[in-house]
């Protein structure tokens, strides 16, 4: 399949797939002990999961997060993925992860928390597909991707241990999905990605800080930047790999 022709159909298919992410971003949006959300804010029952945050009942008034950005969010995710790995078996696994880890960045953003119905079972998940990919022939490898997600798991724990209050478990969760995704390519990729999101996070702090918009107290969603850091680092890994 001509390059061009790949990255315009990983692109159709991510705007599609964002567009099914509001009404999922905000049923999960909620604290720690709390049910989903189930109700529009007028109080008319949510039906299903997937779609834009709008309840017919009320007109078609939103209720959510709006479809545009979360839609572009994902088709250029995609696009930029499928150009970097290209049509290899891998693809498809990062085609399938990127709509829910754009979901993850929308939950975490707006309550900051990462729910363990989506972390746990989306490492699972990767390493089930990553192991798929290296028996068709994958440019990776499925033991180093297990690995990965151990060590940056098990870094993540030991931050967790040290700074609560600056990473959350749910971190440490993420932290096994993103290694496994990372890992494939390498422990430079690895290391390249993971640390690209604690200096996006810091980056985002001290800006933050300087424009005092937040105190040196302050807690951040950090979801976000662990994800971000590890986008960037897949496309560089299928830039090497290719």
């Amino acid at each position: 399949m001509p390059a061009v022709l790949l990255v315009v159909l990983a692109a159709a298919y991510g705007a599609g797939a964002g567009a099914l992410l509001p009404r999922a971003a905000h049923r999960l949006s909620v604290a720690a002990g709390e049910p989903w959300r189930d109700r529009c804010p007028r109080d008319h029952p949510l039906r299903g999961w997937a779609g834009p945050a709008a309840c017919k009942e009320c007109g078609g008034a939103p209720y959510g997060p709006g479809t545009l950005l979360p839609l572009a969010a994902t088709a250029v995710a995609c696009a930029a993925l499928a150009a970097a790995a290209g049509a290899e078996p891998e693809l498809a696994v990062w085609l399938l992860l990127a709509p829910f880890w754009v979901l993850l960045v929308a939950v975490d953003r707006a309550v900051r928390r990462l729910p363990d119905v989506l972390t746990l079972p989306l490492a699972g998940a990767a390493v089930v597909l990553l192991g798929g990919a290296a028996l068709i022939g994958g440019a990776g490898s499925w033991t180093r991707a297990l690995l990965g997600g151990i060590t940056l798991g098990g870094v993540y724990f030991v931050l967790f241990f040290i700074n609560p209050a600056g990473f959350g478990f749910g971190d440490v969760k993420l932290a096994l999905v993103l290694g496994v995704a990372l890992g494939w390519y390498g422990w430079d990729v690895l290391f390249t990605g993971s640390f690209a999101g604690l200096l996006l996070a810091a980056g985002y702090a001290v800006t933050m800080l300087a424009a005092r918009r937040v105190g040196r107290k302050t807690g951040i969603a950090f979801g976000p930047f662990m994800i971000a850091g590890a986008f960037a680092g897949l496309v560089a890994g299928g830039l090497v790999a290719g």
